[in-house]
């Protein structure tokens, strides 16, 4: 006996992430999924898929953030009951897309006697039966080794390029540390600008304390952008961002994948030296944020594509040009 089978794509979002997955799965004119979440009286997250998923290639789709309602730990947790609920309804294939990955920080032990978090993390989907994870702009790319299977490393790299290709005047991309170097080196070829790098120093007492020291390279009379992976509570942009005032720069912009924007973050940009914050959508901005300073770019046509790319079983890296990778 032979049996033909046609595979079928089911996408479906945590509460989290919900507008961004509408957005990707419009671009890939595809029905969102409805997985039917909700919580019982003590707090515990439920789901319950509304159609069958047997044999579907299933992606689901949430980031892992703190909002208004909910904790990081709930997204995530979110998210892993419902890779539980694919795998126990015969799903062939789950991908776990995660715009923001978190605990990604948390990469390797800078002291003793700590966790490796983003490691703990990759099990527990593993565990809870992912088959594949995608991932944008991954704090480091050894995290891709912590997942045991196939994981695709996008990045933002593309979206905001194209934004900072309207900015005019020479231009200068700037590496908030040492760390960063390879990326803004990346941005710098790809817009015909120079490179320059701000020596950071942090505080080993004082938890999410930078303190900037010096510029590398010549940023005189230019429009500067700080690239980076991500703005939490807007220490590093701003202490950059103030070196490079000193050092003559015509304007400051910032250009960041993943908008954190925790703590004094919002207050701390108003009142910097920057003129522009580009970021993507990868995380949910919060209420009332200056849309004259922060300008939102749309990662879902980047996500939208590669999805397609997963479900077809032809190149990722095409999409990028090999540029996505670290």
């Amino acid at each position: 006996m032979e049996q033909i089978t046609q595979k079928k794509l089911y996408l479906v979002s945590g509460r989290v992430s919900e507008p961004l997955a509408r957005e990707v799965a419009g671009l890939m004119d595809e029905e969102l999924g409805e997985p039917n979440l909700a919580e019982f009286s003590n707090g515990e997250i439920h789901c319950k898929f509304s159609e069958s998923i047997r044999g579907s290639d299933v992606f689901i789709l949430q980031t892992h953030c703190h909002t208004a309602e909910n904790s990081i730990n709930d997204a995530l947790m979110e998210q892993l009951i419902m890779v539980d609920a694919a795998k126990r309804a015969s799903a062939k294939r789950i991908t776990v897309v995660c715009p923001h990955y978190g605990y990604a920080r948390q990469d390797r032990k800078s002291s003793g006697r700590e966790p490796i978090t983003a490691k703990l993390v990759a099990n527990l989907f593993k565990v809870a039966g992912a088959s594949r994870l995608i991932g944008v702009d991954l704090h480091s790319g050894q995290i891709q080794g912590f997942f045991d299977g196939p994981v695709d490393h996008l990045t933002a790299m593309p979206v905001l390029v194209e934004r900072l290709k309207d900015l005019t005047g020479e231009m200068a991309i700037v590496s908030p540390d040492a760390g960063r170097v390879k990326v803004a080196e990346r941005y710098a070829m790809q817009l015909g600008a120079d490179l320059a790098i701000v020596h950071k120093r942090r505080s080993h007492t004082a938890f999410n304390t930078v303190e900037a020291k010096e510029v590398v390279g010549d940023v005189d009379g230019k429009n500067c952008v700080i690239v980076d992976d991500m703005i939490d509570t807007a220490g590093t942009i701003c202490a950059a961002a103030e070196q490079l005032k000193e050092k003559g720069a015509e304007k400051v912009w910032a250009a960041t994948t993943h908008g954190v924007f925790s703590g004094p973050a919002m207050e701390r940009l108003n009142d910097s030296a920057i003129e522009k914050v580009l970021v993507t959508n990868t995380l949910p901005m919060p209420e009332g944020y200056n849309t004259d300073l922060i300008e939102v770019l749309s990662i879902a046509p980047l996500l939208a594509r590669t999805l397609q790319a997963v479900f077809q079983d032809t190149s990722v890296s095409e999409i990028f040009g090999g540029d996505h990778l670290s």
